[in-house]
């Protein structure tokens, strides 16, 4: 496989770009794989090439139901940070940003990771409070982060509405200065591309529609493309795990609701961080391409439908003209949503099922771009030994049967619900 260089790009100058190769390759399924992992989004991606390159092992097949790209990796606000509260969310999420910061050298594709700072706003001295005692809480595990004045946030972004009679006050804020954003798409090719050098098998348009089962196991997958027998099964399919989990007769504590996001067209840089908002539960970036990127709140009823509905995106389109005035000048030009798996503690669920053999990787709810290489590095750990890595041994299924439940505001999947 060509490595990606200068000396590539000036060599397709001169001989008419005739010497690239396919970024991976296009494979007809096998009858049998080790591990076989349902769903090549970033998350699908990642633990196939972290099972490579970590594990050694090599016969693996990623299964997606439609290209590569073209599911929720391609449908998110591509923000990444690892600024929570509770130790195991920002253990797990510090972890993937470490990851983040080297990713485009170890893929040797360009991921377009941007560490331009993640910061959340403080709308009243409660709020302050709140993002104080965040900030001390990653602190205190050696976390970055910085507690912000109202004057340093005018500072950072002088186009936010400051004034004492702006619809939502501003008092501080809280920064993760290595926190950013990430080319979404890249991210999914990228790893396909470096799985794939190993000699993983990416099948697209195969879509799982059961399982093989022998006794209490599953041994393999029925699919569009025919039967696949498999040593170990992993669902790793952001939105629709409930609905594959339920081939296998599992009932998982997540819900599928659309969330929606929006871009204007491109203008000069005006956005220098990525703006959050947990009270209003709004988010402001820049692109790379100049369009500024936003997008609110779930539709909060169960949905797969791959489109929002317009009450909520005028909610999110009032928010961030309430925070940035002057956003609207610029035109709006393409709206989107994605499906997310809603666990009922507002975290994920990463390792083993009841059913022997089958492995999940789910109920991100709004955060699982941002986890991707972490997700990727610990799911790949349990899929190859059968036992959770110690970043994801406290999100287990079996929590939400136990009580042990990771819940970062006291209010599940709806953080602005406080």
């Amino acid at each position: 496989m060509n490595r990606y260089s200068a000396f590539g790009l000036l060599r397709g100058a001169l001989n008419g770009q005739k010497h690239w190769q396919p970024a991976w390759r296009d494979t007809e399924p096998k009858s049998h794989y080790d591990i076989i992992i349902i769903g090549g989004g970033g998350h699908g991606l990642a633990t196939a090439y972290y099972l490579a390159k970590v594990h050694g092992l090599r016969n693996i097949a990623v299964l997606e139901k439609g290209w590569i790209g073209g599911g929720n990796t391609g449908r998110n606000t591509t923000i990444v940070r690892s600024n929570y509260r509770l130790k195991p969310l920002h253990d797990l999420f510090e972890f993937g940003l470490k990851l983040w910061h080297n990713l485009s050298d170890e893929l040797n594709y360009n991921v377009m990771f941007s560490p331009r700072g993640a910061m959340f706003l403080g709308h009243s001295d409660a709020d302050m409070v709140k993002l104080a005692e965040r900030g001390d809480a990653m602190r205190c595990d050696g976390i970055d982060a910085d507690l912000m004045t109202r004057d340093e946030v005018a500072k950072l972004e002088p186009l936010l509405d400051m004034s004492r009679s702006a619809r939502f006050p501003i008092e501080g804020g809280l920064i993760q200065r290595r926190g950013g954003t990430a080319r979404h798409d890249a991210v999914a090719w990228g790893y396909a591309r470096g799985a794939d050098s190993f000699g993983v098998d990416i099948i697209q348009k195969c879509e799982v529609t059961g399982f093989v089962r022998e006794g209490d196991a599953v041994v393999g997958v029925e699919t569009t493309q025919g039967r696949i027998g498999a040593g170990r099964v992993g669902i790793c399919v952001a939105g629709h795990s409930g609905h594959v989990a339920g081939l296998a007769g599992l009932k998982l504590p997540v819900e599928s609701q659309t969330l929606q996001a929006m871009v204007t067209e491109g203008v000069k840089p005006m956005i220098n961080s990525v703006i959050m908002s947990q009270s209003l539960h709004c988010y402001i970036s820049q692109s790379d391409k100049g369009g500024i990127v936003f997008g609110g709140d779930p539709d909060n009823w169960p949905s797969y439908a791959q489109r929002g509905h317009p009450m909520v995106m005028e909610g999110a389109i009032a928010q961030g003209l309430a925070l940035v005035p002057a956003l609207s000048r610029l035109r709006m030009v393409r709206t989107w949503s994605g499906v997310t798996d809603m666990s009922f503690d507002g975290s994920p669920i990463i390792g083993e099922t009841p059913v022997r053999n089958l492995y999940l990787n789910g109920g991100w709810c709004y955060g699982g771009f941002k986890a991707t290489p972490a997700s990727g590095w610990t799911y790949a750990h349990t899929l190859a030994t059968g036992s959770a890595h110690p970043l994801n041994a406290p999100f287990s299924l079996e929590r939400f049967m136990t009580g042990a439940t990771i819940d970062e505001t006291g209010t599940g999947p709806m953080p602005n619900s406080r």
